[in-house]
């Protein structure tokens, strides 16, 4: 009798405390908003690919075995800030939604960012580039995961300065992505003893490239620094080569480029480009596995460095939101600065008090035809950066919540 009293008592302040955890999840589910460019010029970036990363990751997080229900919704922002803040809100305010992932397109980025701020809710940012997000821009409810542009400037920029092209010109996507892009590789080039002869901004997106190219030609600059992505960066190198820009001796500089990108444009065109990634899927055998895993479900197709970034920062989130025992946004967000964060892709890491999550960059060249051994072979990896030098110090961002 008295063992059967103690086994009753144990259940009931078992049930007790399950009853506990789940009512601090609001609504009793982990609702993740994944939000992107689902048809549009960045849609290989992120698009439905991002879906897939992000319910990998709920799928090797084990939510179903721990008993967390977490539901995945997305949405399609076009690219347009009113309508990602359009999203974000009807998501805070109507469906319930705890935390938006992804958002490439740096406006969007922001306007999501403040957004999320006035909501308590949480945003990880994997796919927007601006380097105010840890900066000028901080918010205690945001990460930043993947890359930005100091990182992209201080990857790329330094490294070709370093082998001699010391004289630039920039074609620049006009908004916040290209502006920040070409601000912090000027910053970087001029800092590195080389010079900026001109710059020109091209509308976005944008289709015919052909009188900026003119300019930059015309610039004699060894250097084109295309301050672009995606579609827009596919288009500026192909009209480039039909203009015979680099045999003429001026090189072109992808200051953002993806694995898309130079799948698309196919390595006669793209060999010998140089550019900073975080991500490669031939890094190891564990991002190998992951992302034949990832191009099994994705319609064959190989993972970016953005789509990485959303499986990784999704793991991380649904195990600080274990760890704390709530979907409370700024809790969250706490917990996952508190924690280190590991996962197969990114190996192991940190965030910090301006939410810049840290890991390493990679300076990566493109094979020539003969090099690749197979589909989605493309890289060389020319050199790692480590993850305290990967990206911009600290005590240099101006973030309001650095001490």
């Amino acid at each position: 009798m008295k063992r059967k009293l103690i086994s009753t008592l144990v259940a009931a302040t078992l049930a007790g405390a399950a009853g506990l955890a789940q009512a601090q999840i609001s609504d009793g589910v982990i609702k993740i908003g994944i939000m992107n460019d689902m048809s549009g010029l960045y849609a290989d970036i992120a698009g439905p690919g991002s879906v897939t990363a992000a319910r990998m990751a709920v799928e090797d997080f084990g939510a179903a075995r721990k008993n967390m229900k977490v539901e995945i919704v997305s949405a399609d922002h076009q690219n347009k800030p009113d309508v990602g803040s359009t999203i974000a809100r009807t998501w805070y305010d109507v469906d319930k939604v705890d935390a938006i992932f992804d958002v490439p397109t740096s406006s969007v980025a922001l306007a999501v960012n403040q957004i999320t701020k006035e909501k308590g809710k949480a945003f990880i940012n994997s796919g927007a580039a601006t380097s105010d997000l840890t900066g000028k821009a901080c918010s205690p409810n945001t990460v930043h995961w993947t890359y930005d542009t100091w990182m992209l400037a201080n990857g790329t920029g330094s490294a070709i300065v370093k082998t001699g092209g010391d004289s630039w010109f920039f074609l620049t996507a006009d908004y916040a992505f290209g502006h920040a892009l070409e601000r912090d590789t000027e910053a970087v080039v001029t800092k590195s003893g080389g010079k900026v002869l001109g710059k020109v901004r091209h509308p976005f997106p944008g289709q015919d490239f052909s009188s900026f190219l003119l300019q930059a030609q015309s610039s004699k600059a060894k250097i084109i620094g295309l301050a672009n992505a995606g579609g827009d960066t596919i288009n500026s190198i192909k009209q480039a080569a039909e203009f015979g820009i680099t045999k003429g001796g001026q090189n072109l500089a992808g200051l953002l480029v993806f694995i898309t990108d130079v799948h698309s444009l196919g390595l006669n065109t793209a060999q010998g480009l140089i550019f900073t990634e975080t991500f490669y899927w031939d890094l190891n055998e564990q991002t190998r596995a992951w992302s034949r895993r990832f191009a099994a479900a994705n319609n064959g197709k190989y993972p970016t460095m953005v789509q990485a970034g959303v499986y990784s920062s999704v793991l991380h989130y649904l195990k600080a939101v274990e760890a704390a025992k709530t979907d409370d946004g700024p809790k969250v967000i706490a917990q996952m600065k508190a924690m280190p964060t590991d996962d197969p892709l990114f190996g192991k890491g940190s965030i910090r008090a301006d939410g810049r999550k840290i890991h390493p960059a990679y300076l990566v060249e493109v094979k020539k035809p003969a090099e690749s051994k197979g589909p989605y072979d493309y890289y060389k990896i020319r050199a790692t950066i480590p993850a305290d030098q990967a990206f911009r110090p600290l005590n240099q961002g101006e973030c309001p919540l650095v001490k």
